[in-house]
């Protein structure tokens, strides 16, 4: 990635945007590799690099991922029951839709928050938002708590721990570390569901019927 900074200079920034714009926006691209991306991009944004400059890297990585965002939602809104008639289609997979629909179960309104930190989830979590005609003040609310939290902190782990020496010598070890400390939301979003079944308890089990009532003679 060094060589394509240096040799695109401002540019990389745009690179970059499009990268995340795509890997959001279009449900056709859930393949691209966000999570590198973003602490690949905060690793050369350090002072010794003289490569990129955080507090632009910052906001243009911010931006693209909700722009991808408010992409996809109207695409889902207007285009999504078409695009996913057929089941067998090889470039929209409804499998990947299927799975998006049963997080959007699990978690409602948070999926948009928690798809930042699974990949091909964050892809149609939008869109899928979309179809569901969920309200847009909703939607791009969600969406930007989440743009926010993945975009910071993933490229602020590239900024501050991947001059590490120890990290440099276990690069792929630190990029699956990253990807646990993301998925810290979600985890504390399940322990929160749990800890809410725990509290409402599990309903009763129906009473039995009563027992028929015996007719009564009359003496």
């Amino acid at each position: 990635m060094g060589p394509l900074i240096h040799r695109n200079g401002n540019g990389t920034y745009a690179i970059f945007f499009a990268v995340l714009f795509a890997e959001t926006g279009l449900v056709i691209t859930p393949f691209l590799p966000g999570d590198t991306l973003l602490f690949f991009a905060g690793l050369f944004a350090r002072p010794e690099k003289h490569a990129l400059n955080l507090w632009v890297l910052l906001p243009v990585l911010t931006l693209a991922p909700l722009a991808g965002d408010c992409t996809n939602f109207h695409i889902g809104m207007f285009l999504g029951p078409k695009l996913f008639s057929n089941k067998h289609s090889k470039l929209f997979r409804r499998s990947a839709l299927d799975k998006t629909h049963e997080f959007f179960e699990k978690h409602g309104r948070n999926t948009i928050v928690l798809a930042r930190w699974v990949a091909v989830v964050r892809t149609f979590a939008p869109f899928v938002a979309g179809m569901s005609q969920m309200s847009f003040k909703v939607f791009i609310k969600y969406s930007a708590i989440g743009a926010i939290a993945w975009v910071w902190i993933c490229t602020l782990a590239g900024y501050f721990f991947g001059a590490i020496p120890v990290v440099q010598d276990n690069f792929g070890l630190a990029m699956v570390g990253m990807l646990l400390v993301g998925a810290v939301p979600i985890g504390i979003e399940i322990l929160k569901q749990r800890q809410e079944i725990r509290e409402r308890g599990t309903p009763s089990e129906p009473a039995l019927p009563d027992d028929e009532p015996t007719e009564s003679t009359e003496a």
